[in-house]
């Protein structure tokens, strides 16, 4: 068995530096201003929440950092192209949120529905770091891992639905314009949302054919992202 090589120190360098500022971008370009206190509360809870995921992550499953740092040889070309769509509406939601609430003002958005947002912010990061902590096959791309020896993992949330780290990834793309107070938004996290599903049943697909065991497994665990509906 051979895990992921590690990221080189230059990229590793690289993403500590440049994904916060990524971020900042995001979130104020569109604005076109740096002191606006809900792009702040925003950038924080973000930065705080994915900060302490990664913590504690490194304490229990430090490889998963190897896994989750590159698409591996062998990720299926169409899934290489789903994800590439998704992320780029994923990353959508962030400008075009802030341009709403930040300048444009095209949206009205209660407190509460704000409330929700960052509620499915912080449970979508909590339960990605779940799937994370658990599974040591938690990579960006859908491949079957022989090399790594991987197996079907049935413990932590896994026990409730398939796919987890998918829930919680739609849980976070609805999160992102609510937080931001922007209906406007959730045009591109439907769009996200709706590809996510493709990719899971691609995915499930996939792992029901090839991986030795997850057959067995997906007639004991019945649903794939929501309990009780699929």
């Amino acid at each position: 068995m051979s895990d992921p090589k590690p990221m080189s120190r230059a990229s590793a360098i690289l993403y500590a530096i440049g994904s916060p500022l990524a971020l900042l971008a995001l979130v104020f370009l569109p604005v076109g201003k740096i002191d606006w206190t809900p792009g702040w509360i925003f950038v924080a809870v973000l930065v705080v929440g994915f900060g302490l995921s990664a913590f504690l992550v490194a304490r229990v499953n430090p490889v998963i950092f190897r896994a989750r740092s590159r698409f591996q040889p062998g990720t299926k070309k169409w899934d290489l192209i789903l994800v590439a769509v998704i992320l780029a509406a994923a990353f959508a939601e962030i400008p075009l949120a802030t341009l709403d609430a930040g300048r444009m003002g095209w949206s009205d958005v209660p407190l509460w529905a704000v409330l929700i947002g960052y509620i499915l912010l912080v449970a979508g990061i909590a339960i990605t770091a779940w799937a994370q902590a658990v599974n040591p096959f938690f990579e960006p791309g859908v491949r079957i891992q022989n090399e790594r020896g991987q197996r079907v993992i049935t413990c932590g949330p896994y026990t409730i639905v398939r796919h987890p780290g998918y829930i919680a990834a739609m849980a976070m793309f609805i999160g992102f314009p609510l937080a931001l107070a922007s209906w406007w938004a959730l045009l591109p996290a439907a769009s996200a949302i709706a590809l996510l599903v493709v990719r899971t049943g691609l995915e499930d697909r996939l792992l029901q054919a090839e991986l030795t065991g997850y057959a067995d497994y997906a007639r004991r665990t019945r649903y794939r992202l929501i309990p009780g509906i699929w």
